[in-house]
């Protein structure tokens, strides 16, 4: 009986030999040996050659390099050989040993998403990963911007990832670092599980970045499973575990800290210790007097502004005491008063291991330097008793002598955004129609010293200055404020976009603030922006002529994106979308 086997050199589909069969230590000749990444023993079946030759010579010629099973002729135990040899062919592996099934997934018992917003869910992590996907399309809406919003609102409603779309929520969060807190919150505990079987996604195992949002909790453990988990987990399973305990009770947490911060890499010290913000308190002022002598100059600065917020520190008091001794009140022959400074002449061992950083960024002089981080780590309550005045508004109008305004009133904003101080913040703010600073004024941030206002009035601000002073100044303000953005701050922006189209103006002027709007805009506005969208009619000259077309794309895309997160919205609520959406 002669085989009819057919050889890749007549088949009509022949076999592929791929190349990457190389790089697993095989041939298209003899028996492969085990490759890297194997542990069974070298390959004993027959080659390929040997089939070959077989096939063309006939099985009554030429006996089959292989055992036929019971009952099996010779020509059908070719063809079984020659099956295999083709699968290991195309595949490009070698032959293992089965590894041990990982274990279970563990029980994530959050409600599932809505259908609708499941859908929507696909199609954005869909878009993610297309050719060119995120990318502007004319009029259709940013998508990939969209989805870090759609998923903080999911994590609001408390929901889990369909366990489908885990695999494609990881890998978006891998190219985007931006997305991991919430992408990880999403994923819960199968993201952590999912993520040991792939080294692409180590990075969910490296922090603590769920943390923050509904569903991120560690599960609840026994004492013992935390000690266990403590002592041998992943670095976020062990800063999830610190996290229960200081919520649970700070006092252990920080003890629990304590019991191996000896042998924490320098590192994991720096993460570890930051994650006592959540619930500092007094009783964590020895730890991290402590930690002020940490080898790691890292650790040292943040265990320095962590105790410069525990009011009453010993290092608050050590920097108010050297505060006060720079800046002073001087009253005038004719009867006024003025701030002066004298800085300090050297930066002492106290001084460093209080977290005053010796050595100044280039072009800044040492004193100022070191002035700077003295006055912004002092109390603020200091001041009005030292400059003899009433409050915050008082010292900031007192003339500074010898030009050193900017450097005294930069650490006092600074000061005030770390301390959360709304008094000096809107003493250093300003009237929001008062001209803004000069471009090369760097001590008045005012994005940092919004940052301590009540939302509210922070928007009402930013809503003020963009109406006096129009949007090429306001996009740093517009990024410190709550989302949606509250009224009048949304009608403000589209009013200012406005004033930008009719006054003949190109849409990626303002692109940046555009792009803010799609976000933060409340969907609200979509209808105001409608009425944008026509060109209005009459004569223009040639620049609002040929700017009119590229506003209303951009107002459409605007719209679209406005109506699409309003749509989101109503699914991830269980509720049914408006019918009419631009996008998908």
């Amino acid at each position: 009986m002669t085989s009819s086997i057919t050889t890749p050199a007549t088949h009509s589909s022949p076999i592929p030999h791929t190349g990457s069969a190389a790089a697993h230590g095989t041939d298209s000749s003899g028996p492969e040996t085990s490759g890297p990444g194997t542990s069974g023993p070298a390959w004993d079946g027959p080659g390929w050659d040997d089939l070959l030759t077989t096939a063309l010579l006939g099985t009554e010629r030429r006996a089959v390099p292989a055992r036929p099973r019971p009952g099996q002729d010779a020509a059908g135990a070719l063809l079984d050989a020659a099956a295999l040899r083709t699968v290991r062919r195309r595949a490009a592996l070698l032959p293992a040993p089965a590894r041990a099934r990982p274990g279970a997934a563990p029980r994530d018992d959050r409600p599932a998403l809505p259908e609708a917003a499941r859908r929507r869910l696909a199609l954005l992590l869909a878009d993610r990963a297309a050719p060119g996907g995120g990318g502007r399309r004319g009029g259709a809406p940013d998508l990939t911007e969209l989805l870090p919003q759609w998923l903080a609102t999911a994590n609001g409603h408390g929901y889990r990832v369909p366990e489908a779309l885990l695999p494609a929520l990881l890998e978006a969060a891998r190219a985007r670092s931006d997305l991991r807190p919430a992408a990880l919150a999403l994923g819960g505990p199968r993201a952590l599980w999912l993520a040991r079987l792939n080294p692409q996604w180590k990075y969910a195992l490296r922090g603590g970045t769920a943390s923050g949002f509904p569903g991120a909790a560690a599960p609840a453990r026994s004492p013992e499973d935390e000690g266990r988990v403590w002592q041998e987990g992943l670095f976020a399973e062990r800063v999830a575990v610190l996290a229960a305990v200081r919520r649970r009770d700070p006092d252990a947490g920080r003890e629990l800290l304590a019991s191996t911060w000896a042998k924490e890499p320098a590192e994991d010290r720096l993460m570890l210790l930051d994650s006592l913000r959540a619930e500092l308190s007094a009783g964590d002022e020895t730890f991290l007097e402590q930690a002020l002598s940490d080898r790691s100059r890292n650790v040292r600065a943040t265990a320095a502004e962590l105790l410069t917020a525990l009011p009453g520190s010993a290092l608050t008091a050590r920097m108010a005491e050297r505060a006060r001794a720079c800046v002073a009140l001087d009253r005038t022959a004719d009867g006024g008063a003025r701030v002066v400074v004298e800085a300090p002449h050297e930066c002492d061992s106290g001084m460093q291991r209080d977290g005053v950083v010796a050595k100044p960024p280039a072009a800044r002089g040492e004193r100022s330097w070191w002035l700077s981080q003295l006055v912004e780590a002092a109390p603020l309550a200091i001041w009005c008793e030292r400059l003899g005045v009433g409050g915050a508004a008082e010292a900031v109008a007192l003339p500074v002598a010898d030009g050193w305004q900017p450097d005294l009133h930069a650490a006092w904003c600074r000061a005030a955004a770390r301390q959360g101080d709304a008094e000096w913040s809107r003493a250093l703010l300003g009237p929001a129609t008062s001209p803004p600073a000069p471009a090369n004024s760097s001590w008045l941030d005012p994005a940092r010293l919004l940052s301590a206002l009540p939302p509210a009035e922070r928007a009402g601000w930013v809503a003020e200055f963009v109406a006096a002073h129009g949007l090429s100044e306001a996009f740093r303000l517009l990024g410190v404020c709550s989302v949606p953005w509250a009224e009048p701050l949304g009608a403000a922006v589209v009013d200012a976009l406005d004033a930008a189209r009719r006054a003949g103006g190109y849409p990626w002027s303002f692109s940046g603030v555009m792009g803010l709007a799609e976000r933060c805009l409340d969907p609200a506005q979509a209808d105001r922006l409608a009425a944008l969208t026509t060109v209005p009619e009459g004569p223009a000259d040639g620049a609002a002529a040929g700017a009119a077309g590229y506003w209303v794309e951009a107002f459409q895309r605007l719209i679209g994106t406005l109506r699409l997160r309003a749509a989101m919205s109503a699914e991830l609520a269980g509720q049914e979308a408006d019918a009419v959406v631009t996008g998908p």
